[in-house]
């Protein structure tokens, strides 16, 4: 989603403004804007497109040391220059994440006071609301209080969503931001401030953070920072150290983030289960949950909500939870959750999957479940992030930086996640034997040698990607444990190489997909070994008497698959509950060699953003 960077300092803004710009290019974006303050004058240059457009029009010196940055994605107004942010009015310059849902209204009002607007955003709102507030109306040329105050004040107006982050002329040494559901984050350097939406922005120039909370505003000069929150009031705020560097989310020779991300996988997953695991025990230790083994043993149902493929992550968890722990689970998805009418009480736990923890929707979804009492886990990627202190237990994926919009590395380590937490539910409440828990925690532990295998023999896959790269759709299909990888793996195509893909219970052909199966359309059918084995390859059967070509991904020692299908990409075996995981990987690999073939925007999908922090 749109991207904000401010900075303040002893250097020229500019280059710094354009550089980090440029590290927040994976959250998608469709236009680009800064704007310096040098002295009194605020310099704003704007595009729609890529950021090598903004750097086309930019003069080749501005000197002054503040300013402020953004990426948008479009949500009011189509991409353009005029909808760019920053936004003016007068000598207020804004740039803003979120949305205002009450901007007509208060577009009206502002109106009617003279204030004409030359975009159809809801930022320029709260621009010119801000403008008035600070000078006491369109033609006021005397402060009538400072920008911090009229920030306060201006944020009481607001209905909505935002991290904003403002700078005006008549206090050219001050850059003020607010936050409300759309991360923010300062960044602490020697003599020189930054204030951002993602860390990675700013994090080749300092590693020391301050992760701002809900309605919590932030005023900085060269020489200090401050915390208020929205009485006005001083607050002390904690630092924190940033434990990975840029240099984790650079490309390290891989043609796209994504590439280099599926390969960080053996790593990403040890990384996540790495001192958790007791096999010999068969337990697994969870220091991060505040869960007794009593409470564990109170819960009567678990309720997951997710997004996307943080979804389809925990429908398999569904499996797993019910299989491992006994425990009734439902899935929901985080947009419908909050507009029903669930059924929950006190001993429903919430789990909320998320890989940037600043889901828009998701966070919605936890908040509702938190006003029924129960109690919950965020599942993220990202320290700090805004699920961690809406919920009551955090369990962090350890994947580092994911740049590549399509979701790969954080998707397994969730698993990996579930995983160990349908496992310490099991142990817990007794639904699962030591012996049985250890089977399971030795297999896991051998996950990332067997991934690190298929890294290493991903040839054929590309080329099996390369054989299918025209094709018009594309079919999934598993059953069980790996419908879910069905479904992961065809919105995986589907978002990189623009493919149509569909992803099935593979009992459900009967019930109407079987009318689209023809010689021009590939079918995926996932056949790892397991109780369901037969079972699809019946289903296998039924398409290849409709004449679709069938890729199956079945297990090394697997002799018999060949005879009902067309090519086989191979996967390690391993026990039938991990084996999801590893097919996981390899479908990720058809998908980008398909993408590749297609010469498709691999890192940058069109119309799609790594983070949707709106609804």
């Amino acid at each position: 989603m749109c991207g904000i960077i401010g900075y303040i300092g002893n250097k020229p803004a500019m280059p710094i403004l354009i550089e980090s710009l440029k590290k927040l290019e994976y959250r998608g974006y469709d236009s680009a804007g800064i704007t310096v303050a040098d002295d009194s004058e605020l310099q704003t240059y704007k595009t729609a497109g890529r950021i090598s457009n903004l750097e086309s029009v930019l003069p080749e010196a501005i000197t002054g040391t503040i300013g402020i940055g953004h990426t948008r994605w479009a949500t009011h107004g189509v991409p353009s220059t005029d909808n760019s942010h920053p936004h003016l009015s007068g000598d207020v310059a804004v740039v803003h994440n979120g949305i205002i849902e009450n901007y007509l209204q208060l577009r009206e009002q502002l109106e009617a006071d003279g204030y004409k607007f030359l975009s159809d955003t809801d930022t320029e709102t709260i621009a010119h609301l801000l403008h008035s507030n600070l000078y006491g109306g369109v033609d006021g040329n005397e402060k009538t209080t400072d920008l911090l105050s009229a920030l306060r004040r201006t944020i009481q107006q607001l209905e909505g969503s935002y991290a904003v982050a403002t700078v005006c002329g008549s206090e050219p040494d001050v850059m003020v931001a607010v936050r409300k559901d759309s991360p923010l984050v300062v960044g602490l350097g020697d003599g020189e401030f930054y204030a951002s939406s993602d860390v990675t922005a700013f994090l080749n120039h300092t590693k020391d953070v301050v992760f701002i909370d809900d309605m919590e505003l932030v005023r900085i000069t060269p020489q200090r920072i401050d915390y208020f929150n929205m009485d006005g009031n001083p607050i002390k705020k904690d630092i924190t150290t940033i434990e990975w560097d840029i240099e984790s989310a650079e490309k390290a020779g891989y043609e796209h983030f994504m590439l280099k991300e599926i390969h960080e996988q053996a790593t990403s997953i040890q990384d996540t289960f790495s001192g958790k695991i007791f096999e010999f025990g068969g337990a697994v230790e969870l220091k991060e949950l505040n869960l007794t083994r009593e409470d564990i043993r109170n819960i009567h149902r678990l309720e997951i909500v997710a997004c996307g493929t943080s979804w389809n992550a925990g429908l398999l968890g569904k499996y797993l939870f019910e299989r491992l722990a006994g425990i009734h689970t439902d899935v929901s998805t985080s947009s419908e959750f909050r507009y029903g009418d669930p059924v929950m009480k006190n001993d429903v736990l919430t789990i909320a999957i998320t890989q940037s923890g600043e889901t828009a929707d998701t966070l919605a979804a936890i908040r509702s479940s938190k006003s029924y009492g129960c109690n919950s886990i965020a599942i993220t990627n990202v320290v700090g992030s805004t699920i961690t202190r809406e919920t009551n237990n955090v369990i962090y994926t350890r994947s580092g930086p994911e740049i590549g919009v399509a979701a790969t590395k954080t998707f397994t380590a969730q698993l990996i996640i579930l995983y160990l937490l349908a496992l310490h539910f099991g142990r817990a409440n007794g639904h699962i034997r030591a012996d049985n828990a250890k089977d399971l925690l030795v297999a896991l532990k051998r996950i990332p040698g067997q991934i690190q295998k298929i890294l290493n023999h991903q040839e054929h896959i590309r080329e099996c990607a390369i054989q299918f790269a025209q094709s018009h759709d594309y079919f999934f299909i598993g059953r069980h444990l790996n419908y879910p990888i069905a479904l992961e793996s065809a919105l995986k195509l589907k978002e990189i190489s623009y493919i149509h893909a569909e992803g099935y219970a593979a009992g459900e052909l009967k019930h109407g997909p079987l009318a689209l199966i023809d010689v021009n359309t590939p079918v995926v059918a996932i056949a790892t070994k397991g109780n369901t084995y037969d079972k699809i390859l019946s289903n296998i059967k039924e398409v290849k008497a409709r004449d679709a070509m069938v890729i199956a991904v079945a297990d090394e020692d697997d002799t018999e698959i060949e005879k009902y299908v067309d090519i086989v990409l191979r996967v390690p075996p391993t026990h039938e509950l991990l084996s999801p995981i590893l097919s996981a990987v390899a479908l990720q690999l058809l998908a980008y060699y398909t993408a590749l073939e297609r010469g498709c925007s691999i890192d940058k999908p069109r119309n799609l953003a790594k983070s949707v922090t709106v609804e």
